[in-house]
């Protein structure tokens, strides 16, 4: 007799195992519940896929690990929720596949337990060997207290692939609610934060725990919120007021920067013709050296079709850091704005702008400078509050880096800022000046009363003074000085700056530049 089951038989048992995934893969969508995800949407907050959803390439998000499910104990879970917690896959944005792993508030608040950790490990670890972005979308109350140390342990393994993915790929966080406790140190150690207004929220200890140990009354908003990131305390890069606008501002970074730091920044066509030069650009400083004026005009009429994407816009508004391209090729830009503090350096502009080139130099991006510094801010508060160690960020990050670099002195270049904004001392390739450029140790004012010091004491007559400081921008603080001695490279038309660029940068394109062995530097943190 057949021991074969029957057609009828098998066609019955497929039927039932399919039945089965197909009941699981529904639960597993939705996570904590349909009364959960109502909730989730009556805070004006998405669910995990439906993000993810919006983010990628329509119908590219495959998901992993979809049937992982948490600890269920005496003190574990009510009852397994397949996910865990989170959901992670991959997709394509743009055409170009990203590691993505995202949230899921409607589990258990979005907590963070082993399994969740191990999925999020998993993804990580393949985003790495793929050498392609990696994605977080962060909506967490931290970790999961039923699990106890084994999740603090699980947060562990994710900080250290942070470390590992750091200067390898691209790391971006998108909060898109609450981020506490450990939630909040993963998105720090990423490359890009990116927060959306009014739901999301960063802090170590919750406004409870604020109350309970300081007796300090203060809010969700005011204690972490988007705007308080953004810029007083400089972790969020971007804001955004609504989820769309946060998935938009991420597919426009990740359309600047390479997959991995094995690949350059992708090239686009650009109709912006190279040999364009900017009329308004010869007449855009004014006459007047202590009047201000916008450096944003000066890098919108610079780039490609004025497409300027500003990173930390709020914080430290003295320097002014983001991505560009010039031909088609992405820049990053850094540059003084005189129209705060008179785009003088201080710590927060200095750090600022250290983390900006570092992320440049590790992905193979050009850093143009545009420099109008009078110098280090002065006073007890910031000494007191370690300007010469963070202002000595800046002059690391800028020798430390080997990308193509081009400076250009739009104005006012004065003493130790002077070195430490892209000079030719601090390597800079190329370093270029405009007519209007002032180049010296201190300022024209400072420098008459030192140099013509004995003639000033001598003299009574008011107009001694304006003479004397128009003598000495005329024999020492200006460009054409500097050129005869080699310190800057060229003298140049403002309105022939974007040509001038384009050229220097592809001159510099196959940039080889090799440096002593060492396991890594000791930057002043």
């Amino acid at each position: 007799m057949s021991t074969e089951p029957s057609p009828h038989r098998l066609a019955g048992a497929e039927k039932s195992v399919l039945d089965r995934l197909e009941e699981m893969n529904r639960a597993a969508e939705t996570g904590g519940g349909h009364e959960r995800i109502a909730e989730q949407h009556r805070k004006g907050k998405k669910t995990a896929r439906e993000r993810i959803a919006l983010l990628v390439d329509e119908g590219s998000f495959v998901e992993i690990d979809r049937f992982a499910v948490g600890q269920v104990g005496e003190h574990g879970l009510a009852r397994k929720h397949y996910g865990d917690g989170v959901v992670t896959g991959y997709a394509t944005i743009d055409g170009r596949t990203v590691y993505l792993f995202a949230h899921d508030f409607t589990v258990q608040g979005g907590s963070l337990g082993v399994m969740f950790g191990r999925k999020v490990a998993k993804v990580m670890d393949l985003a790495l060997k793929a050498g392609a972005p990696i994605i977080g979308l962060s909506d967490s109350g931290g970790a999961r207290i039923q699990e106890g140390v084994q999740s603090l342990a699980a947060y562990s393994e994710i900080f250290f692939r942070n470390t590992l993915a750091s200067g390898v790929i691209p790391q971006i966080s998108l909060i898109l609610g609450p981020s506490a406790g450990g939630a909040v140190y993963s998105p720090a150690m990423t490359d890009f934060v990116i927060m959306k207004e009014s739901t999301s929220y960063m802090f170590i200890t919750g406004p409870d725990v604020v109350r309970a140990a300081l007796g300090q009354e203060v809010t969700f908003e005011e204690l972490g919120g988007a705007q308080v990131h953004a810029s007083k305390s400089g972790v969020a890069h971007l804001t955004a007021a609504t989820e769309e606008e946060c998935f938009e501002q991420t597919r426009r970074l990740l359309a600047f920067l390479p997959s991995s730091n094995a690949e350059f920044p992708p090239a686009v066509e650009s109709s912006d013709p190279a040999d364009r030069r900017e009329e308004s650009l010869d007449s855009v400083v004014p006459p007047d050296p202590n009047k201000p004026y916008d450096m944003k005009q000066v890098i919108t009429a610079l780039v490609d079709d004025g497409d300027f994407f500003e990173l930390h816009a709020a914080w430290a508004a003295n320097i002014v850091v983001g991505f560009g391209r010039l031909a088609g090729r992405t820049i990053g830009l850094v540059a003084n704005q005189p129209m705060h503090l008179a785009g003088a350096l201080d710590s927060n502009s200095s750090s600022k702008a250290a983390r900006f080139i570092r992320f440049c130099d590790a992905f193979h991006i050009p850093v143009v400078t545009l420099v109008d510094v009078p110098g280090y801010m002065p006073g007890t508060e910031q000494e007191h509050g370690g300007i010469i160690r963070h202002g000595s960020k800046l002059l690391y990050a800028y020798c430390e880096a080997t990308v193509p670099k081009v400076t250009v002195i739009v104005r006012k270049a004065y003493g130790g800022a002077y070195c430490a904004m892209g000079s030719k001392f601090s390597r800079a390739d190329l370093n270029f000046a405009w007519p209007s450029a002032e180049i010296a140790v201190m300022g024209p004012e400072g420098a008459a009363r030192i140099v013509y010091r004995k003639e000033l004491e001598k003299s009574h007559d008011p107009e001694t003074m304006p003479r004397l400081v128009a003598e000495y921008r005329h024999k020492l603080a200006n460009p054409f000085v500097a050129a005869e001695r080699g310190i800057i490279d060229a003298v140049i038309r403002p309105s022939a700056t974007r040509p001038e660029l384009i050229r220097a940068l592809a001159a510099l394109e196959k940039k080889s530049e090799q440096r002593p062995s060492k396991k890594h530097g000791n930057i002043q943190l």
